[in-house]
């Protein structure tokens, strides 16, 4: 059996200052640790743990994006990025806001017998500006990725997609259709990784709705569980019946988002 979790941290220094990485870390005891929205570059903290390999992936802008994944397990070897034809067949160079390949959005590790991608998606901003990026260019591109990967081996890729996939995945669908996290554009890229045969873990385990991960700082809306699920565990079609686990734990405080979870008998 192995356990990986998956949190958007929204600043590592942040969880860190707060006394709760480490607490994180002696809950969780997962094989692999996932991380996104780190905000930081590996020399600005120590928030290495004993027994674990740590593959940061900061992004050049100071303070911004980024993401990591702290493994017990030995990789065959750690990519950076999508490679360069990926970003060239998918037109992948960026918009008014910047290049997301500078933005340490993606690692994908591979192991003896699976990948590991975990990932923090272009968020679409509140006025849909980049919309035409992750509709046009990301999405596709990243679900091409996770394709080539899974032709060497079944993939498990993570991370924080910034949308909400079905109505049963945010508390309030109706006020809340079309805006950024849930429009036609954003909601289709989700669903071309299903339709290409990956398994929504979760979904697997609990129906409904109520399973949130990232909540708003406003109107006590956590306490309130009014929120979104916008992190996800996808598997590939062949693991879908290794999966014996699947959670998502809003218990676990320190940011914005929650973490989750999966367990798998590989």
């Amino acid at each position: 059996m192995i356990t990986l979790y998956s949190w958007n941290v929204n600043g590592i220094r942040a969880v860190n200052k707060k006394g709760l990485w480490q607490l994180f870390v002696n809950q969780a005891k997962a094989d692999i640790l996932c991380l996104q929205e780190i905000k930081a570059k590996a020399d600005q903290i120590d928030v290495n743990i004993d027994g674990y390999k740590s593959f940061w992936y900061s992004a050049l802008k100071p303070g911004y994006s980024g993401t990591a994944i702290l493994s017990k397990i030995e990789p065959v070897q750690v990519v950076y990025g999508f490679p360069k034809s990926i970003i060239s067949k998918y037109k992948l160079t960026g918009d008014i806001y910047g290049d997301p390949n500078e933005e340490g959005r993606i690692i994908a590790v591979e192991y003896s017998d699976f990948w590991v991608v975990t990932v923090y998606t272009p968020n679409a901003k509140d006025d849909l500006s980049r919309i035409p990026l992750r509709y046009k260019h990301w999405d596709p591109a990243f679900l091409a990725y996770c394709q080539k990967l899974e032709e060497t081996k079944p993939v498990i890729l993570c991370g924080d997609l910034n949308v909400a996939h079905t109505e049963d995945d945010l508390a309030n669908p109706g006020p809340n259709r079309g805006k950024k996290g849930f429009t036609n554009e954003e909601r289709s890229g989700f669903q071309a990784f299903i339709d290409a045969g990956f398994i929504d873990t979760l979904r697997l385990f609990k129906t409904g709705n109520g399973y949130y991960t990232w909540w708003s700082h406003f109107s006590n809306a956590r306490a309130r569980n009014v929120g979104w699920r916008i992190d996800y565990f996808l598997v590939s079609a062949k693991l879908k019946n290794k999966v014996k686990v699947a959670d998502i734990h809003p218990q676990i405080f320190g940011s914005d988002h929650c973490p989750i979870s999966v367990t798998l008998d590989l």
